[in-house]
């Protein structure tokens, strides 16, 4: 029982990876202790102007930093691991345990974001069992993903045990020989799971998802018949195809160029850690590529998302200074396009046809596979864990109810199961389930500078789809004109004249400060307030003979001081950044 005499209560809370892709975060609470497990980044949307990262909104932990034990990793990829350094600092968490490779990862990036100092970082090995806090211990499954050294967790806890799958496919024949631990899910599934968390991502997908193994023939044969260069892009991490693609390269007595920061260093942590087993003449310096023959090079690179400054994007433009398109070269595009990718992908592999080279791509070609767990997947996950409870996790919303159907379908009570929000709170206890109210969640933008707020978010909105109106005015003591305002349009599209537009501004001024300027000088002149209320009517006049709603920003010259007093417009809008 717990302090109050009520039955024990698990606070299961998610703050990312809900109705969405990407930015996992979720927050397991018992009593005063908080477990974290994952912290990662999602990607920003085309109206999110200049934005390299989107963070969950972390307000609640914040608020309960000094209940945060530590956290749980379980696998290195960037929507897993990614916010972490951002996180480090803004609260600490005492200790982070996750797979050696994740780790690894993680070291860097802390070490590079200045914040290696705000935790303690631990691997750990299949099975292995650790104890955070008073009341959490975290057991690490071994499980079958797209990149190597990647974990199920079984989270004991007061009330029972919680099974979070992480991302999983049951891949039976795996490249790394690392076998999905399916004994252990079903030993657990034997003495009782309270609730299973389970990846929801294609729960869309009939069937089971194919091995990454069953990608080798086909990537073989696209080997044995180039004669040119070859150049192949895939996911950075996406480790396994990696693996293949370098003993390919070895079969096919091709040197291996690697392109793109991200490839380059996640390759070098797996040969470390003894993932990726080759020699290190396989591999040749960029600058050696003149000196190759072209049936004898392999150039792996970044972009296969067509991120605008990834390699194989800046290559598509013409605008790697190292690396040109010639006639000849075949281009292997390894990877399916995430929502929201599409049009960038097809205009880089359109870039690259006109540029002359053979692009290789698309479904049919057979030389992808998800890693993620298909509806059979998902039904043997099910199947051995036998859960009292079911959530489905990670997921957009329709993949959500269909994870919960397929639930149904093998033979959860639908009373049983919950379908949830980032920032909703899950109540567990040995015998009840139920969404008990929400905390703060939303999004974080982040640019090279930092966070960006919500009214610069909007202000880059506002410069994108509408311009910006910019005028400058002086007024003397007497609240007149002392010159004619100076106007700048930027971005506006307008069939008012530049002679008719000043006029109106002009106008616009005048009749302000005829009602108003006695309102703003009282005691002393209001130029803040006068400002305000000036930039206000600008604004409408804007509306009324433009027939748009650009940023207007208005700098006040005044006879007291020497700089001008700038003044920023937004219109409120029904787009909206949380």
């Amino acid at each position: 029982m717990s302090r109050n005499g009520s039955k024990p209560t698990l606070k299961i809370i998610p703050l990312g990876g809900l109705h969405e892709i990407g930015k996992n975060t979720c927050v397991f609470e018992y009593e005063d202790e908080i477990i974290l497990l994952d912290a990662g980044i999602g990607f920003p949307s085309n109206e999110m102007h200049g934005i390299n990262i989107v963070l969950p909104n972390t307000t609640y932990l914040q608020s309960n930093r000094n209940k945060i034990q530590g956290m749980v990793v379980t696998h290195g990829h960037e929507d897993h691991i990614g916010g972490i350094p951002y996180h480090l600092k803004q609260f600490d968490i005492p200790v982070i345990y996750g797979p050696r490779l994740a780790i690894s990862l993680l070291q860097d990036k802390l070490e590079e974001a200045g914040v290696a100092d705000r935790t303690k970082l631990k691997s750990v090995v299949p099975r292995q069992i650790v104890r955070i806090g008073k009341h959490f211990f975290v057991e690490f499954i071994r499980n079958t993903h797209s990149i190597a050294d990647s974990f199920t967790v079984a989270l004991h806890t007061p009330i029972g045990v919680i099974i979070h799958t992480g991302d999983f496919k049951v891949d039976y024949t795996p490249v790394d020989g690392e076998h999905f631990d399916l004994q252990r899910l079903a030993e657990h599934g034997e003495k009782g799971v309270l609730c299973l968390l389970s990846d929801s991502t294609n729960a869309e997908v009939p069937g089971h998802t194919p091995s990454e193994r069953s990608v080798y023939p086909n990537l073989d044969r696209i080997f044995a018949q180039t004669k040119g260069r070859l150049m192949l892009t895939t996911f950075a991490s996406s480790l396994h195809r990696l693996s293949i693609v370098l003993e390919l390269a070895l079969l096919h007595n091709r040197k291996v160029v690697v392109v793109g920061r991200s490839m380059l260093n996640l390759i070098a942590h797996a040969r470390n850690l003894g993932y990726i087993k080759c020699s290190d003449d396989l591999f040749q310096p960029l600058k050696a590529i003149r000196h190759l023959p072209d049936e004898k090079v392999l150039i792996l690179t970044t972009g296969s998302q067509g991120e605008p400054l990834a390699a194989l994007t800046r290559i598509s433009r013409r605008e790697h200074r190292q690396i040109k398109i010639r006639p000849g070269d075949t281009v292997v595009f390894s990877a399916n396009p995430i929502p929201g990718n599409t049009i960038a992908v097809v205009k880089t592999i359109d870039r690259l046809m006109m540029l002359g080279a053979d692009v290789i791509y698309g479904r049919a070609r057979g030389i992808h596979v998800s890693g993620h767990g298909a509806q059979e997947d998902q039904k043997l996950m099910l199947a051995l864990t036998k859960p009292k409870f079911f959530i489905p996790f990670h997921g957009e919303h329709r993949m959500l109810v269909k994870h919960g159907q397929t639930a149904c379908s093998v033979g959860i009570p639908e009373d049983n199961m919950v379908i949830i929000n980032n920032g909703d709170i899950i109540e567990l206890t040995e015998d009840r389930i139920r969404i008990a109210g929400k905390v703060t969640s939303g999004i974080q933008l982040v640019d090279r500078a930092g966070v960006v707020q919500e009214k610069v978010m909007k202000e880059r909105q506002k410069l994108a789809e509408e311009g910006v109106l910019t005028v400058a005015a002086a007024i003397d003591w007497s609240g007149q004109l002392m010159a004619q305002p100076e106007i700048h349009l930027r971005g506006v599209v307008t069939a008012v004249e530049r002679s008719l537009l000043q006029q109106l501004i002009i106008r616009a001024i005048n009749k302000t400060l005829d009602l108003h300027w006695e309102e703003f000088n009282q005691y002393s002149v209001d130029w803040a307030g006068l400002r305000n209320e000036i930039s206000s009517s600008l604004q409408r006049l804007a509306r009324r003979e433009l027939q748009s709603s650009p940023l207007v920003v208005f700098l006040l010259q005044t006879p007291e001081r020497h700089q001008p007093i700038l003044s920023t417009t937004v219109e409120r809008s029904t787009a909206s950044v949380v």
